[in-house]
């Protein structure tokens, strides 16, 4: 469903938050503190103040956010937006060694990190992806806390645009 900055401006916090909630992964908290924020001029002004929200989060909640979103190539239950993201460039029919590489990966980087590895992936091509993944495990964790917040953004503003007409 597509909805207007006008439509979304007039909604109840519930509205908003059933029609919006799920732009950040498993956490719809983001949609119903930015409802507060309300009047919105278009979706960049919306997506701003959805980033500065989760800018505003403690660490922890950061963190919390970050650990919402799935393994890439994993078959692990997640949700519909990362389903078709990950399907968009074929993370859904990776060959058995590719998808053996990325489980090497997503487990390296879960056990350095303590979170998931987060790239937006429309920007992305499975090459790329392994590329980035290799890079970004020589990161200090501060490092990749805030690279998995700017993909995080990225990925909610993709996510907005599909679902506000703009």
């Amino acid at each position: 469903m597509s909805y207007s900055i006008a439509q979304l401006n007039q909604m109840s916090q519930e509205e908003f938050v059933d029609a919006l909630g799920a732009v950040f992964e498993d956490t719809p908290a983001i949609a119903q503190a930015t409802w507060h924020q309300r009047p919105f001029a278009n979706v960049a002004e919306l997506h701003q103040q959805m980033v500065g929200i989760v800018n505003a989060l403690s660490l922890t909640e950061q963190l919390a956010l970050i650990r919402a979103h799935p393994d890439l190539g994993s078959k692990a239950k997640m949700a519909e937006a990362s389903v078709q993201e990950q399907a968009g460039i074929g993370l859904d029919q990776l060959t058995a060694s590719e998808y053996d590489r990325f489980q090497t990966l997503n487990a390296a980087y879960k056990e350095k990190f303590g979170f998931p590895f987060i790239i937006a992936v429309k920007n992305h091509t499975k090459d790329s992806i392994l590329e980035a993944f290799e890079r970004r495990l020589n990161h200090t964790t501060e490092t990749e806390i805030a690279q998995s917040l700017a993909e995080i953004a990225q990925i909610a503003e993709f996510r907005l645009f599909n679902l506000v007409s703009h």
